[in-house]
């Protein structure tokens, strides 16, 4: 096996592990609460069954049996009446009773692609009656054209459609909807390298698009159009070594789940492509990452494997670009890069899907703090929200970005919760009034906050809160070789410095850096909002596609 293939067989191994001691509900799943995990989890223990090169301690015909009977069931609640609006769906979630749930749209995106993978590659096998099984399902996948649209926003849903058209127009000798699935490649491809993507730093979409395009790539057989795919997977990976940091995703996200933020579990297919960190216990999403893989080109390798030199990268991305009118309509994201720690975040507030726009952060490459969270930030929050959500921010922030400091002002409405949240990693943390002050891992962070604040350390990071309708944070970081070179050759020398750097807080917050960068974030409701850094206003000219 390659190093990329022996990580994929440790992530078979790990999966079909639990999947073999799980017990059975009494319905015949594994899972209720998302049908899809019963494909995944049995599709992983019915690998390790029949490979003698997966790492298996069970017995492997107890475990084929046990996989087969879970696809069983979950193929018998499949959609199959070509009259029913929802033909060739699956419900989402098992409640009350897999035959009475509700059928959904989303399972069949990406496992019905999957489906065809699964059957293909484990054709030998396959029992009759499953080969069976799997082969009607996947006939009427075919025939619900749930695939059959045109392209309008070029996002997560669109990318399963597109190669669904390829892979099923493949298996049933379908040319036209082959060709459908060839032009929908190529204006996606044109699209996304001309404007990007909206759903920028939006997992799982990402890894959406990944599989989708993967599993195409594995199952195409014709030469030109796999190399299309190839052009696809090498933009993909390009994009996600740009903001790759030891496992973690740094910079602003569209979409945040709790596997997202505060730390990165959601990382399988990282550790095949880089394995530059160690496999977590915990896996929230194990979809495909065993089974789906592509070589990134060396550049992009290169580009996630070996940051030395800090840098800074500064996008422009289409907050929608659906149609062409919308095609000027760009926001600006901005990320400073070393190997040791990453920050910055978005300029512009969006409401993104579900509202879940996570808007900066300082992350830390993944396991930098154990089983901790490797990402620290500051929010206001929508609207009150459940103990421990560090999600929903609200649009009453203005942000300020430049290399190792980020600010943030939250001037709130009183109809508003009234306080801020913070979430900061696992430490050495020293307390002040206004600022705490922390060596993480092998970096130096100054917090500073405008407001009184309470500290509560849990298990596995510190959570923060302060109260007031205006409020502000300063974050500066810098690790010990930066900090060497400019004298500061202890923590307790970096805190006493910093403790003489107090920002300026106002109707502006005021900041001069360790590198002696002037900083000025105005936020009065009565004037227009403005960044400024050594007397000069922010320029996006200089923020591109790529």
């Amino acid at each position: 096996m390659s190093t990329r293939q022996q990580r994929q067989a440790e992530i078979i191994a790990n999966i079909a592990a639990a999947a073999y001691s799980k017990p059975v509900l009494s319905n015949g799943f594994l899972f209720e609460q998302d049908v899809r995990d019963n494909f995944y989890y049995a599709s992983y223990l019915f690998a390790a069954a029949v490979d003698s090169q997966i790492a298996f301690d069970g017995d492997r015909q107890e475990a084929k049996a046990k996989a087969e009977q879970i696809m069983f069931q979950l193929l018998e609640i499949q959609d199959q009446h070509p009259e029913s609006s929802t033909y060739g769906h699956w419900p989402l979630n098992l409640r009350p009773t897999p035959q009475e749930a509700a059928k959904n749209t989303l399972p069949v995106e990406l496992m019905g692609s999957l489906m065809v993978y699964f059957a293909q590659r484990y054709e030998e096998h396959l029992s009759s009656p499953l080969k069976a099984a799997l082969e009607q399902a996947i006939t009427h996948i075919y025939h619900s054209n749930f695939y059959r649209k045109p392209l309008s926003n070029y996002g997560h849903h669109e990318a399963k459609y597109t190669a669904a058209k390829l892979i099923l127009g493949q298996r049933f000798a379908d040319e036209e909807l082959l060709q459908d699935g060839i032009d929908s490649l190529r204006a996606t491809y044109g699209r996304v390298t001309k404007h990007g993507m909206s759903e920028y730093g939006g997992l799982p979409w990402f890894w959406h698009w990944v599989q989708a395009f993967t599993c195409a790539w594995e199952l195409i057989e014709e030469a030109a159009i796999k190399r299309e795919l190839s052009q696809m997977l090498d933009y993909l990976w390009n994009v996600r070594a740009t903001y790759y940091l030891g496992g973690a995703w740094v910079g602003p996200h569209s979409r945040i789940w709790p596997h997202d933020m505060p730390k990165d579990t959601n990382v399988l297919h990282d550790y095949v492509q880089f394995g530059d960190f160690k496999l977590p216990t915990e896996m929230p999403r194990t979809e495909y990452a065993g089974f789906l893989a592509y070589d990134a080109p060396e550049a992009s390798l290169r580009t996630a494997l070996h940051r030395i030199t800090p840098i800074e990268i500064r996008r422009q991305i289409p907050r929608q670009i659906g149609t062409e009118t919308h095609r000027d309509d760009v926001v600006h994201s901005y990320v400073y890069m070393t190997e040791s720690f990453a920050m910055g975040g978005m300029w512009e507030r969006i409401r993104e899907f579900d509202n879940e726009q996570h808007r900066w952060d300082v992350a830390f490459p993944i396991g930098t703090f154990g089983d901790g969270v490797n990402h620290a930030y500051f929010f206001h929050p929508d609207q009150a929200q459940p103990e421990g959500d560090l999600r929903h921010q609200s649009e009453y922030t203005e942000v300020l970005f430049h290399r190792n400091v980020v600010m943030a002002s939250y001037d709130i409405p009183e109809h508003a919760p009234s306080y801020i949240k913070g979430c900061l990693p696992l430490g050495e943390w020293v307390e002040e009034p206004n600022a705490l002050f922390g060596l993480c891992g092998t970096v130096y962070m100054a917090v500073f906050i405008q407001q009184a604040f309470k500290r509560e350390v849990l298990a596995d990071r510190c959570f923060v809160t302060s109260q007031g309708y205006r409020n502000g944070v300063v974050v500066e970081c810098i690790d010990k070789a930066d900090a060497d070179r400019l004298g500061i050759q202890s923590f307790s020398q970096f805190v006493n410095l910093m403790r003489t750097k107090q920002p300026s807080f106002g109707n502006e917050i005021a900041y001069e850096s360790l590198y002696h960068h002037r900083l000025l974030l105005s936020s009065d409701p009565n004037q227009e909002i403005s960044a400024v850094i050594d007397d000069e206003m922010i320029d996006f000219s200089s923020y591109t596609v790529a």
